[in-house]
């Protein structure tokens, strides 16, 4: 018996001891930093934003890899499944949020198969058409589809996405009907609105900015309750359709289990990257606002508390659960 107990406390502090060894060099390998959408979307920009910060702050180097599709899902699905050792590392969005609400089924806990790290920013979606587009306001988008149902198009980042549920929310709010056209993220949406194969675009300030700067894209909205500074002129969608809002955000997520030390270690070098100023002015440049989480606990509740309005609005705007 003397031996067993013997044998089984040595076995624990080996375990412990290889344990705290491992922790104290990570990380002695490069990091995964994995997104979900096309390449030049928003997740993708911000991922490789904050990545070079991180990679000086850990030591190692930060590979941005994209897993596209189903909203992010695929991605999602891929990181909680990856070995909890701190090498696989997800930079999350409102999608997220979104799929939890949406889809009534996934591979996946939204919420407990993730250690939360941080939030790196927060920020509304912009409503554009091409500038060559007849709209000029939302109101004259709200008419042809009232005039037309179903024959006004928009675009989104895919099934399930913030930008999708944006676009629903507007139709359901206005009281119209128009078709959605679902892309795998990246610049697609953006190519097919200015080429004129769809006729209003949902799409982060990332994706929509430098067009608009350019004179090829014509904002009609901000989805912020109030004008937003940076998208300054812009009049919020709430003054066409009272109480319309919808905000989204990114951040860092690292599969279940994940070592508390781990996580202390990513949240401490994450922080010090987001305090840098070239880095919020990048960041502030994709159209977000940078708001670090004080703990992984409260980006944890942000999240759930994102997944339950989501789940509000489907039932307020009648959208079907998929």
């Amino acid at each position: 018996m003397m031996t067993k107990l013997i044998c089984s406390l040595l076995i624990s502090l080996g375990l412990l001891l290889g344990s705290v060894l491992a922790q104290g060099t990570y990380p002695d390998k490069p990091i995964t930093l994995i997104q979900g959408f096309g390449t030049g979307g928003n997740s993708d920009t911000i991922a490789r934003i904050i990545a070079p910060g991180l990679a000086k702050e850990l030591g190692q180097q930060i590979i941005v890899e994209a897993k596209t599709g189903a909203g992010g899902n695929i991605a999602s699905a891929a990181v909680a499944k990856s070995l909890p050792d701190g090498y696989t590392l997800i930079l999350l969005t409102g999608g997220h949020a979104v799929s939890a609400a949406v889809y009534s089924k996934l591979t996946f806990n939204p919420v407990d198969d993730f250690e939360w790290i941080s939030l790196v920013t927060q920020f509304p979606f912009a409503v554009s058409v091409s500038a060559e587009s007849k709209f000029k306001t939302l109101a004259d988008v709200i008419a042809a589809a009232k005039a037309a149902p179903d024959t006004i198009s928009y675009t989104s980042v895919g099934i399930g996405s913030t930008q999708h549920l944006s676009g629903e929310l507007f139709a359901s709010m206005a009281g119209v009907r128009m078709t959605h056209i679902p892309y795998k993220g990246g610049a697609g949406p953006l190519q097919d609105i200015l080429g004129g194969r769809v006729d209003v675009m949902f799409d982060s300030i990332t994706v929509t900015k430098a067009q608009m700067e350019a004179g090829k894209l014509r904002a009609l909205g901000v989805t912020s309750l109030k004008p937003y500074k940076l998208l300054p002129g812009v009049p919020p969608v709430a003054d066409t359709i009272p109480g319309y809002e919808v905000t989204s955000w990114t951040g860092l997520a690292a599969p279940k289990g994940t070592s508390p030390e781990i996580q202390k270690r990513l949240h401490t070098a994450l922080l010090k990257v987001l305090a840098d100023p070239e880095v919020i002015s990048k960041l502030e440049n994709t159209g977000g606002l940078v708001t670090p989480s004080s703990s992984g606990a409260q980006m944890k509740q942000y999240v759930s508390g994102q997944i339950a309005k989501w789940r509000k609005v489907l039932v307020s705007a009648n959208i079907p659960q998929q």
